[in-house]
């Protein structure tokens, strides 16, 4: 996610310097060849990436640190690094999620994380149940310790699972006997056995490599590499031709996936930089040499992935869209599906002007993890200040989990923020107000800075003690658009814009089974085995209720 505060970022090139000089010795009396080159040219571009945060007035040195080391999470025992935070504050982060349990004693030791990589026999829902009889016994023989009582059924059978690997695509070759007459020359070849389909690709082989692709980040190269060390070829090409084969399979449930999200309650939005090469560099050149190119959209030079994530009816959906659009701008184009007799919905984003436009209207809302990430930014150089800030949104956010882990209606969890959050909130507003106006703060200080941007935008970031079912922040519409982050880190880019469309259109089915708990792979499968009934009627086959439709159709 990018902000307007935020410089054009790229990756550091890690290598050693002796490579570095053997490189430039060899220059010196022979050619380079493609990779030194390009090793060359990346640490250059990165050097040069450097000096120019440096150079820019805006970057601190823990912005500089963040980008040479990577960042930490923004949970309070990560920034406030003293643990000197109240006990709630540390239990609570930003991600709305109730404390685990508090320990009781201050000596006491913590408690393993849940999970820890282990998983029992319940997680393994799409395994295959195979039923093990007991070799001697059944139920009603006599005990074989005890003589007068008999055995019976355990409600709780033994329980062993077993993982096993195999090639993400697997294949059969069906070898067809031929026999041919020596007097005629008439040749006989044996029939194919039912049910092998006439196509090479079934449908489950295209859910897979869409789920590889868009949905894990795997490139078609790699998978393609992958499957021909196992003896499975499986190139690139063909890769191409069943996704895009199946995209326009499934575009009606795709459309109506958008319909069903413009007639959202509350909708998140949000873009991040993306790549089409269709629209960079000559090719953009000779699009703007084209006279029907549309003069609005000709002369920009960015491109983004835009993140939409709805909520209606209970279900959530997300979408995604790349091209030159902003997120308000999509957003638009989705709300134009809108019923015209729905209620003004509410728009969760961040401050900035492009994520909001003048074609729909909306009540607006802004994340308020944006206004507190701000002072996380500078809490080494404001310790104090900082704390006071964290720890009141912290006790915000526990009052929301509380909300979430009741199953609170969006009215009792408003009540609730009126009566917990709202107090909270005037007096940190309060006291923000009495820093610069009291001139006790610098207003160009990264501290003041920080409060000056809570201030200006208070009423939209604390939508939620007005308004039922507005939300904190918009960290849900961040963590979809980690699809699309996935693919620009793996795949780098997309080639042309019928490729962008066709990532997207997956992408939203894929992550909409995700947020739904649905099973995304037997979710296309299904598409494609009841295409005919999907086309038909969309509606019916969304990933919350398509098991319905199957079960239907199948009766």
């Amino acid at each position: 996610m990018r902000t307007s505060t935020t410089p054009r970022t790229t990756d550091v090139v890690e290598v050693q310097m002796d490579k570095i000089r053997d490189i430039l010795d060899r220059a010196e009396h022979s050619a380079l060849n493609d990779d030194e080159r390009k090793m060359l040219l990346d640490l250059a571009e990165s050097y040069m990436h450097l000096l120019n945060m440096v150079g820019d007035k805006r970057t601190s040195i823990s912005r500089l640190r963040k980008l040479v080391f990577g960042a930490q999470t923004e949970k309070m025992k990560n920034v406030l690094r003293d643990g000197q935070a109240s006990v709630d504050a540390k239990n609570v982060n930003t991600d709305g999620e109730a404390p685990a349990e508090s320990p009781d004693r201050k000596d006491a030791s913590p408690t393993k994380r849940k999970g820890h990589g282990r998983n029992g026999a319940a997680a393994y829902k799409g395994a295959n149940q195979v039923k093990v009889p007991h070799e001697s016994l059944r139920q009603g023989d006599q005990c074989p310790v005890c003589p007068k009582g008999k055995v019976y059924v355990s409600s709780a059978p033994g329980v062993i699972v077993r993982v096993t690997g195999r090639a993400p695509l697997e294949a059969t070759v069906y070898e067809l006997e031929k026999l041919r007459c020596n007097l005629c020359g008439k040749v006989f070849t044996a029939a194919a056995p039912e049910g092998i389909g006439e196509k090479k690709y079934d449908a489950r082989s295209a859910s897979m490599i869409a789920l590889l692709k868009y949905g894990s980040g795997l490139p078609f190269n790699r998978l393609g590499g992958l499957q021909r060390n196992l003896g499975i070829p499986l190139p690139p090409s063909p890769q191409w031709d069943v996704i895009e084969s199946l995209a326009n399979e499934l575009m009606p449930v795709y459309r109506e996936l958008i319909r069903h999200a413009a007639q959202g309650e509350v909708l998140h939005n949000d873009d991040t930089g993306m790549k089409i090469l269709e629209l960079m560099g000559k090719r953009h050149e000779q699009r703007q040499a084209d006279p029907e190119e549309d003069a609005e959209t000709s002369d920009r030079t960015g491109v983004f992935t835009s993140g939409v994530v709805s909520t209606a009816e209970g279900a959530r959906v997300a979408l995604f869209f790349t091209g030159t659009q902003h997120a308000g701008e999509n957003l638009a184009d989705v709300l134009a599906e809108r019923a015209s007799h729905l209620d003004t919905p509410i728009q969760m984003c961040d401050a900035l002007s492009r994520n909001t436009s003048p074609d729909f209207e909306t009540i607006v809302a802004n994340c308020l993890a944006h206004g507190r990430r701000k002072f996380v930014d500078v809490v080494e150089n404001f310790p104090d200040e900082c704390r006071h800030v964290l720890e009141t949104l912290g006790e915000v956010y526990k009052h929301d989990a509380a909300a979430a882990k009741y199953a609170m209606s969006p009215q009792e969890r408003l009540q609730l923020h009126q009566t917990e959050s709202k107090p909270l909130m005037d007096k940190l507003h309060k006291w923000m107000t009495t820093q610069l106006d009291g001139r006790q703060v610098e207003p160009n200080s990264g501290l003041g800075q920080a409060i000056g941007y809570m201030l200006r935008h208070w009423q939209k970031l604390t939508l939620f003690m007005r308004v039922p079912g507005a939300p904190l922040d918009n960290n849900i519409c961040e963590r979809a658009l980690k699809k699309a982050i996935l693919h620009r880190k793996n795949s780098l880019f997309y080639k042309t814009e019928n490729g962008a469309r066709v990532g997207d259109l997956f992408m939203s089915l894929i992550y909409t089974c995700q947020l739904a708990e649905t099973n995304a792979f037997d979710y296309l499968t299904d598409l494609q085995k009841h295409s005919q009934d999907a086309t038909d009627d969309p509606a019916a086959w969304m990933p919350w209720n398509y098991p319905v439709a199957v079960a239907a159709t199948n009766a």
